[in-house]
Formats: structure tokens, sequence, C-alpha cells
């Protein structure tokens, strides 16, 4: 969810015109969340993304 708001707030600001100026975009966002990610994760000392919390598809679809 931060990806996508942090791609739509920086898509707004740009206001990016061509393909690969919303694929940077997108990049950025993804950039900003990915952070987020790893900043969380030295703090917790542990993964926050492991196999071990995945859903699998089967799972994944009861939940929609």
């Amino acid at each position: 969810m931060l990806a996508e708001t942090a791609t739509t707030a920086i898509s707004n600001k740009q206001e990016p015109k061509t393909f690969n100026a919303n694929k940077q975009a997108a990049r950025d966002g993804g950039d900003i969340a990915g952070g987020a990610r790893k900043k969380l994760e030295k703090r917790l000392g542990r993964l926050v993304v492991s196999k071990n919390n995945f859903l699998k598809n089967s799972e994944n679809k009861m939940l929609r």
C-alpha cells in the first residue's frame, strides 16, 4: 500500500506524460516502500516478508 500511495503522490506532483516517465514514478514509489521495509526489518531484527508468512494462492483466494 505504501508503494501505491508513494507512486500516486509522485505521479501527481510530476504529472508524467510518457510511459517511461510513468514507469520511473512507479520505480521511485517502489524504492520508497522497499527502503521503508528494509528499515523496519533492521529495527525489528527480523524479516517482515518471508516464506513463513507468505500466503499460497489458495489462501489468497479465500481472503478476497
